[in-house]
């Protein structure tokens, strides 16, 4: 059987299926042991040469007897087995999910989507296999193999000493080679994980693929991955197969021996000339050889189920240790104790002294002492060159990850003391990568608010100037935007993601260069609604372009991870010499695409 705190819980919960599916087996196989005797007492009857039909007809009611039992019995033991096992993949499936949940962002970037979804399939079902299958192999095993052995040396220790003797050479071969098994076994899985990772990763990236001609080349690569994959997979089946013919060729010589040597001792009684060995006369009747044999055939399972058992339990143990490592996995960003709620939030925010460093990456500062103040209702930008920071200092308000107490502040409050759901209520992130999920373009404005009405969303699309474009889809609001978004534009998708955050209602929102993917006049008319719509509530806007900024009433300039300005966007063509430059080279570009333009239009002419 397989244990652990994982399986634990579940075995106390099902107690009640796995009693009454276990007590049906033992029904089922205690029945099974009466057919090789009433099959032993028709061959002896028949053969007395004075058989009488109503003594055969009541032994063949009885076999019937038995066969509605063992039909009942295993409906039942299947139903309660199985059941009880779909019940538990499915709860450590749903306690896996709301893991992965709480882990944090750190966790992700150490693994991979394609390993995570294999944990969730293939581990998984492989638990399932054995608290089903598992479970009938060992009652079968224990119980009816050892009742077998008691019907046989009942009817003849000594033939019976002649079967288990090879037979212990079973559980010898198996206790050798269970360990192999589960490592060959984990190293299917680990295989597996690679190739389900390469497999997610073409798919996510098939557009590019298809954009520099790379089919060939990856065709090759999938296939080494996939050989990788196969030779692991035949190298755990050969293991596992070498092992079931071992035990198959151990059954079979038995099994030879018997039949044999069972003949021998049948025709020497017959004869009237019956063997003795160690003492012990064999006085074996073609009845009573038919009943041995047949309690031998009926043997035959325990063993090979035994087998079986050895497989599955290596495999199972395998995968229940990538189950219980993922399930154990530190969850580093929580809630701390006597956490504070915020409530009616301003939304005023503070950074003081901050500094941050990605785990990954511990000894590169990313933000480096950062101090600055945002007032409730001020419209901020955020500017500065790639990799200057300006995305990190904002996402360190979702609390994302752990921060050092007392430097990023909300209405005057820690946010480490702070619930995160309390955080993350109060702040609407509208990321970079524009991310939708499957699903209707409504669908993915509702998200973010379980009450929003048909006329909140209208709304939102309107503030994110999507209602042209919704109007213009085929089901309107009710179109499927496709795996990620993929039906939709990238302007669109970035729509889709502010009117997202805008339903959210939240006194913070924070675009991380969202309007990127959009023509100057949506970009226009989506910051107009932020300065009507959102007025008196706190907006920050990350931006590439210094025009998306230009009208808000602060900048924050971000150079190497540090700090180099806070002010108005006048007072900053002084104080910032990044500012600056990126004004001026913002204005050199719109003088050379004029120029461009005049010239090309005069070729046209």
């Amino acid at each position: 059987m397989l244990f652990g705190k994982t399986i634990n819980k579940y075995l106390i919960k099902y107690w009640y299926l796995f009693l009454l599916g276990i007590l049906a087996l033992l029904a089922v196989d205690y029945a099974q042991l009466f057919e090789p005797e009433y099959l032993g007492q028709i061959v002896d009857h028949l053969s007395s040469g004075n058989a009488d039909p109503a003594f055969i007809g009541g032994l063949c009611l009885r076999l019937l007897l038995i066969a509605a039992v063992v039909f009942t019995g295993r409906m039942v033991w299947r139903f309660a087995l199985f059941g009880a096992s779909q019940r538990i993949e499915a709860g450590i499936r749903s306690e896996m999910f709301d893991k992965s949940l709480r882990l944090s962002q750190n966790y992700y970037q150490k693994s991979k989507t394609g390993s995570i979804m294999s944990w969730f399939t293939t581990d998984i079902e492989t638990i399932e296999e054995f608290m089903s299958l598992g479970t009938v192999q060992l009652i079968d095993t224990l119980f009816m193999g050892v009742l077998v052995i008691i019907r046989m040396l009942t009817l003849d220790w000594v033939m019976t000493l002649f079967a288990l003797v090879p037979m212990s050479l079973i559980a010898v071969w198996g206790a050798l080679v269970e360990k192999f098994m589960t490592i060959k076994w984990r190293e299917r899985q680990e295989r597996y994980d690679k190739l389900y990772d390469f497999t997610q990763e073409i798919f996510t990236g098939i557009s590019v693929i298809k954009a520099f001609v790379r089919e060939t080349g990856e065709i090759h690569a999938f296939a080494k991955a996939a050989k990788k994959n196969r030779d692991a997979n035949v190298s755990y089946y050969r293991v596992s197969l070498f092992f079931d013919l071992v035990i198959e060729v151990i059954i079979g010589i038995i099994l030879a021996l018997i039949i044999g040597f069972g003949s021998f001792f049948v025709y020497s009684f017959i004869t009237g000339t019956p063997v003795t060995v160690f003492g012990h006369e064999i006085a074996m009747t073609p009845g009573s050889f038919v009943t041995f044999t047949g309690y031998f055939d009926t043997l035959i399972w325990p063993m090979i189920a035994f087998g079986f058992q050895i497989s599955m339990l290596s495999r199972a143990k395998a995968s229940l240790k990538r189950i219980n490592d993922f399930l154990d996995s530190e969850e580093d960003v929580n809630d701390p104790e006597n956490a504070v709620t915020l409530e009616n939030v301003k939304g005023s925010v503070e950074f003081r002294g901050a500094s941050f460093s990605y785990p990954s990456a511990p000894d590169r500062k990313i933000i480096d002492d950062v101090t600055l103040k945002i007032e409730p209702g001020e419209l901020i930008g955020v500017v500065g060159r790639i990799g200057s920071g300006k995305t990190t200092l904002m996402t360190l308000l979702c609390r994302f990850y752990n921060l050092p107490a007392g430097t990023v502040f909300i209405d005057g409050k820690d946010i480490m003391e702070c619930g995160l759901a309390s955080v993350r209520k109060n702040v609407a992130f509208v990321p970079q990568e524009s991310f939708l999920f499957s699903g209707s373009v409504g669908d993915n404005i509702s998200f973010a608010s379980d009450s929003a009405s048909m006329d909140d969303i209208r709304e939102a699309a309107r503030f994110a100037d999507l209602a042209d474009s919704v109007d213009a889809f085929p089901d309107g609001l009710d179109t499927d935007v496709g795996e990620r978004g993929s039906s939709l534009s990238g302007g669109q998708k970035q729509r889709v993601a502010i009117a997202r955050a805008y339903i959210a209602d939240a006194p913070i929102m924070i675009l991380d260069d969202s309007v990127s993917a959009v023509d100057v006049r949506t970009e226009e008319h989506i910051l107009e609604s932020i300065r009507e719509k959102r007025a008196g509530r706190t907006t920050v806007i990350i931006a590439s372009r210094v025009s998306t900024v230009a009208r808000a009433d602060r900048i924050i300039v971000m150079k190497d991870g540090k700090l180099e300005a806070f002010d108005t966007p006048e007072r900053l063509l002084e104080t910032s010499p990044t500012y600056k430059k990126m004004v001026y080279l913002q204005e050199l570009e719109r003088e050379v695409e004029s120029y461009s333009s005049k010239k090309g239009g005069g070729r046209r002419e």
